[in-house]
């Protein structure tokens, strides 16, 4: 099988050392103009004439696809599996520039994906047949869970939840840490406690079967220490209001590139 990665930036980069680790039957070309590495390729126009690739997935900026699709309909056609990371776009974008009759998902991974922890959804016509299904699932178990949702419309905020997830959670890191440091912990000490917290308790959740409110209540003594933090960020729900307002923004954000 022939791949062919359009675009090789961070998140793009994520999926193709994950591709190279786990699958040694694949053969793997890079189109990137902005950084150059041996074997990989400037542009469409550099890949050999008789080049043909299996699979084509575009891990490029929203706002480069409407210029630059039009190029690989025009010499692939309907023959790949095209697979898209690029938020906002829709399958019905993607049909417009590259064909009506094109084999198309749309898939949101994480950055976890580059140590093998990512969550990437999946949207494709109920069209599509199981055979590119079941590649396009092959390809995103290789970098964590797969998830396929039926409704494309949802894809905006599986954006704002899973694949920009992972800044909010930084953004908290960052401030335990300040927070950390603030009440005279080391700043190593503090980022090491805020790391371990946090890892140990995504882990405990994973194996409970109780809710996260039972979860937060198990933690929080009457007249402790955790109540009085929690009095401070679960007063007048402004953490919770906080969250859904940023959500919804970037949901909003999401259609918008549409």
């Amino acid at each position: 099988m022939n791949l062919l990665l359009v675009g090789c930036g961070k998140m793009g980069g994520a999926l193709l050392s994950r591709w190279q680790h786990k699958f040694h039957d694949m053969h793997f070309d890079v189109i990137e103009p902005q950084y150059q590495k041996p074997g990989w390729h400037k542009n469409l126009e550099s890949l050999p004439k008789d080049y043909t690739p299996s699979v084509i997935v575009f891990a490029v900026k929203p706002q480069q696809l409407p210029e630059l699709l039009p190029t690989y309909g025009k010499r692939f056609g309907n023959t790949p599996l095209y697979i898209s990371i690029a938020a906002g776009k829709t399958t019905a974008f993607f049909r417009q520039h590259l064909g009506n009759h094109i084999r198309i998902v749309r898939a949101m991974p994480n950055l976890p994906a580059t140590v093998g922890k990512g969550i990437t959804v999946l949207y494709a016509a109920n069209t599509l047949p199981q055979s590119a299904r079941d590649t396009a699932r092959k390809l995103m178990e290789a970098v964590g869970v797969v998830e396929w949702i039926e409704n494309e419309s949802l894809m905006d905020a599986v954006t704002a939840i899973s694949g920009s997830g992972p800044a909010y959670v930084f953004l908290f890191l960052e401030a335990l840490t300040k927070a950390g440091f603030a009440a005279g912990l080391p700043e190593k000490t503090a980022k090491m406690l805020a790391i371990e917290m946090l890892a140990g308790s995504c882990a405990l959740v994973a194996e409970a079967h109780d809710s996260f409110e039972q979860l937060r209540k198990n933690v929080t003594s009457p007249g402790g220490t955790t109540e009085a933090a929690l009095k401070i960020l679960m007063k007048d729900n402004v953490l919770e209001k906080l969250l859904k307002d940023a959500v919804l923004a970037a949901a909003k954000k999401s259609k918008e590139l549409a």
